[in-house]
């Protein structure tokens, strides 16, 4: 089974520094697991991507792209070359100007299957597929069998790192690989700055004067005055809801 780790340029959220994201050193504990793996990493320097190394990454591929460059396609070129079997990926990046969808494009372009929050990964029972343990809302869990190839995601809560080590770090194998000429560069995001959206009033009639819809959404009549019952029978209040809705527009006005 060929296993390939995509692996991205996380920073410090203190310091700022080049490290590698800890999902991502999760994803390739999980890797390791099922068997030899290899790192796969688009950006102007391997250097960010370098730490995988001492975590036990035997041979890491960076593909040298420009700053400004989009890695999807670059990602995709090398990819679709080594046609691995199994491709792992943090849930998203740390610190940089990660979205969170890379792993979701470079998935599409390849037409692999796509499975998000992975815990743990094991190899099948029939060839060519893997179980894959899938983190759920509220602490559910799910066992799905994957046919091979496709695209999982690590969750946080997957076992932990494996701890770094120097030795390790100095055997690994970095090969650098030139991107295909002409690749995009990546799309850039506008900023603006936050403004304060007004809040509509949903209770509000869609017609009327200011002071009929301010009332409405106080809650209180056209004639300033709050309809409380107290201990009402169940026609009564059924009727007052009624009467309420037509006032303010919800349902259509009482036929004669």
């Amino acid at each position: 089974m060929k296993i390939v780790v995509l692996l991205s340029a996380g920073l410090h959220p203190v310091s700022g520094q080049s490290i590698l994201p800890k999902v991502e050193a999760q994803a390739l504990r999980l890797a390791l697991a099922l068997g030899e793996a290899r790192g796969r990493h688009a950006g102007p320097t391997a250097f960010p991507a370098s730490d995988a190394l001492g975590h036990g990454l035997p041979h890491l591929v960076h593909v040298e792209i420009p700053a400004e460059a989009d890695p999807v396609p670059a990602l995709v070129a090398t990819l679709e070359a080594d046609q691995p079997d199994l491709i792992l990926a943090g849930r998203r990046g740390q610190g940089g100007d990660e979205t969170g969808l890379a792993p979701y494009a470079v998935a599409s372009r390849l037409g692999m299957a796509l499975v998000s929050d992975a815990i743990a990964v094991e190899r099948g029972e029939a060839d060519g597929t893997v179980i894959v343990h899938q983190a759920l809302p509220k602490g559910a869990r799910r066992r799905l069998v994957v046919r091979l190839p496709a695209v999982v995601t690590v969750h946080p809560d997957a076992p932990a790192p494996r701890a770094f080590a120097y030795g390790v770090a100095r055997r690994g194998i970095v090969e650098t690989r030139l991107a295909p000429p002409g690749l995009p560069a990546a799309e850039r995001l506008e900023e603006r700055p936050y403004r304060r959206r007004p809040k509509l009033m949903r209770s509000a009639p869609a017609c009327g004067s200011a002071s009929e819809r301010l009332a409405a959404a106080m809650g209180a009549t056209s004639s300033g005055v709050a309809n409380v019952m107290v201990n009402p029978t169940p026609e009564e209040a059924a009727r007052a809801i009624l009467a309420h809705l037509r006032a303010i527009g919800v349902l259509p006005p009482k036929a004669a």
